[in-house]
């Protein structure tokens, strides 16, 4: 039975202001260490050739270009509701083979039918910024378009464990995203959303403790074969 829940029409800008935009990149790199947990994820997605990827929330790019150091002949396909983040998503990826395809919009099952059926998908710094619900109705969305065995990927902020990531993750993402939309993640609820949306086999491969916060990559798998 189709959710009757609207999908939101609103969302939280890759630096969480729109005028940020442009320091998004510099502002990550600094206080999150993205490049070892990107490159990490990606060895843990074992991307072969033929594998289509969906990366929801693609914002500027960055997760394509990690796939383009250590993987190829992938197809990636990346959406995302940020019309100013895709266009520098596109410029930083003009050069990678076989290109990257970027389809700006909310997401949802129905806005990607005409895409091949993903066999992984990853969902980068996205679901900190968004409601419980919203978590909710994204995983369930990733679910409907992965084929079957396929696997998820969650990489953000996680379960904030030890007085001083709860400090760093108060002081920095709560202060920029907010409390309501963020204390989820810190609480741990990732995994057990996951649960709910239908994934099995779902567990925490690691965490990087970083200057905002602790990031975890939890993997999850879709039934079937």
């Amino acid at each position: 039975m189709p959710d009757p829940t609207p999908v939101a029409r609103s969302y939280t800008p890759a630096a969480g202001y729109h005028i940020l935009t442009p320091l998004y990149d510099f502002g990550v790199a600094v206080t999150t260490r993205e490049r070892v947990w990107r490159d990490r994820l990606v060895r843990y997605m074992a991307l072969g050739e033929g594998d289509v990827i969906l990366d929801i929330g693609s914002g500027t790019g960055n997760l394509a270009l990690a796939i383009a150091r250590h993987s190829r002949d992938v197809r990636y396909l990346g959406f995302d509701p940020d019309e100013a983040a895709t266009r520098i998503a596109r410029t930083k990826t003009a050069q990678i083979v076989p290109p990257p395809e970027f389809r700006v919009g909310f997401f949802a099952a129905s806005a990607i039918d005409d895409w091949p059926s993903p066999s992984k998908i990853a969902i980068c710094l996205v679901l900190h910024q968004v409601g419980l619900k919203e978590k909710a109705r994204l995983l369930r969305e990733a679910r409907q378009v992965l084929a079957p065995g396929g696997k998820l990927y969650v990489a953000d902020y996680g379960e904030q464990r030890g007085r001083l990531m709860r400090l760093l993750f108060r002081l920095t993402i709560q202060q920029l995203d907010g409390v309501q939309d963020t204390q989820p993640n810190a609480d741990g609820l990732l995994p057990v959303l996951m649960r709910e949306a239908g994934f099995c086999d779902v567990r925490e491969l690691e965490t990087f403790r970083t200057p905002t916060g602790a990031i975890a990559i939890i993997e999850a798998r879709k039934p079937g074969t």
